[in-house]
């Protein structure tokens, strides 16, 4: 008996390493690492503690959690990495943080600075030596451009291309330097596209297409047309290299005679198009984070006060990161936020920051279920046509207001912020060194 269960036992063991070999050899063992979770600094429930509890928040931020990285975790079936090897959990931990979201520390470049090779390489040099790790680069801009060559059809057909830079080259040199690049991607305002297609212009109730105060048309944000011809840029910038779409001008006009837009028969909120847009996009591009740059100011005002659809306790409901534009020189003389007055906002960059992104804080905490991360865009440009009764209502902004700003950023609890300025000419000495960034 003895001799007959040791040689039954040996044939099991031959056909064990048998199945094993067949299992490694038919590509199983590579598709069971496929679908191990891609945990990144914390669960999904850590992350919906997260949106109620400022200190847990927090320490989402600090440990870098990736919400759609834990939702995908979430859904994987129990059991699916057991067995695996412990090469193969090595494995599985580099791929993991590779993948780990970066806290974006960022300057806003237009497509015609980085059609310069002599501008590109500074700002790598930059990103190299000071705290500075990502890009954000007009893919579209308010102009109605995109900034290359596209091959998008509708693109193609209509010729709403401008070469102003090389894509490929562009995001080569940053990636090949370890440099994070966001795309932008204007949407609604778009004074070409809508010309080209006026059947998805906003029409002027008084006939023809409804223009702005500087004779611009936009496209209708109720048209789903227009959505795709967005989302179709989008998508071959993601396919070029581009981490991350950003979505400005995701928004009704504020400007302009409001009440001359015709969306005759249209009942549906302004805000809710806005919303049911961004879900679309992040349901039609779910590789890459999925952003929009929305007013500083919803985040003080109730619901959708502004009549542009942002409304700040549904506008992240859906997508990974809001940018609230809270430059201080965009905010009300007199401007109440945070219960704070300001008489001259433009004179108060930290407070100012600091306020909006508390009370926005407050407001999404309540909000439930929020998956958006909050990364703010900062001022360092001098608003200089702020004047009342030949008064200078501004002051100019250096590295000292652009360091206040940024500590707003981090007093708030965030720890993410972009700076902006149209023209590129950033403060420089504002940025931290890399030997003292954190």
């Amino acid at each position: 008996m003895g001799g007959i269960t040791l040689k039954f036992i040996h044939h099991a063991r031959l056909t064990a390493v048998f199945l094993i070999m067949v299992i490694m050899m038919s590509g199983c063992g590579q598709k069971l690492r496929q679908q191990e979770p891609n945990i990144a600094g914390g669960t999904a429930d850590q992350q919906e503690e997260g949106r109620t509890e400022e200190t847990d928040q927090n320490e989402q931020a600090e440990n870098g959690t990736n919400t759609a990285e834990a939702s995908d975790a979430q859904d994987q079936p129990d059991g699916e990495a057991v067995g695996l090897e412990e090469s193969d959990d090595n494995d599985k931990k580099e791929e993991t943080e590779q993948k780990a979201p970066v806290k974006v520390k960022a300057l806003y470049l237009t497509g015609w600075t980085v059609g310069s090779s002599k501008k590109v390489e500074h700002y790598v040099e930059l990103a190299k030596t000071t705290e500075i790790n990502t890009y954000v680069v007009d893919i579209k801009d308010d102009d109605g451009y995109v900034g290359y060559e596209s091959q998008v059809p509708e693109v193609q057909a209509n010729g709403t291309w401008k070469k102003k830079y090389d894509a490929d080259a562009v995001l080569k040199a940053f990636h090949d330097n370890g440099i994070h690049v966001i795309g932008r991607l204007v949407v609604f305002k778009d004074p070409v596209y809508s010309l080209k297609r006026s059947d998805l212009a906003i029409k002027s109730k008084s006939g023809g297409l409804w223009k702005d105060n500087n004779e611009l048309t936009w496209l209708n944000p109720y048209n789903k047309e227009s959505w795709d011809y967005v989302i179709s840029i989008a998508k071959e910038a993601v396919a070029k290299g581009f981490d991350e779409i950003q979505f400005d001008y995701v928004r009704f006009p504020s400007d302009g005679k409001a009440k001359d837009m015709d969306f005759t028969g249209i009942e549906k909120e302004r805000y809710e198009a806005i919303c049911e847009f961004l879900a679309y996009a992040k349901e039609q591009i779910p590789e890459v984070p999925i952003s929009a740059d929305v007013f500083g100011i919803i985040m003080e005002s109730p619901k959708d006060t502004e009549r542009i659809g942002q409304y700040l306790e549904f506008i992240g409901k859906d997508i990974d990161y809001i940018s609230p534009m809270v430059y201080p020189s965009h905010y009300a003389y007199g401007q109440i936020v945070n219960n704070v007055k300001f008489d001259i906002p433009d004179l108060e960059p930290y407070a100012v920051v600091y306020n909006t992104l508390v009370k926005g804080k407050a407001r999404i905490a309540q909000a439930g279920e929020y998956k958006a991360k909050v990364r703010p865009y900062l001022q360092d440009f001098t608003a200089s046509w702020l004047k009342q009764n030949g008064k200078k209502m501004y002051q100019d902004y250096g590295a000292e207001q652009v360091r206040q700003q940024i500590q707003a950023v981090y007093d708030a609890g965030y720890d993410e912020w972009i700076l902006w300025d149209a023209s590129n000419t950033y403060h420089e000495e504002a940025l931290q060194k890399e030997e003292d960034a954190g």
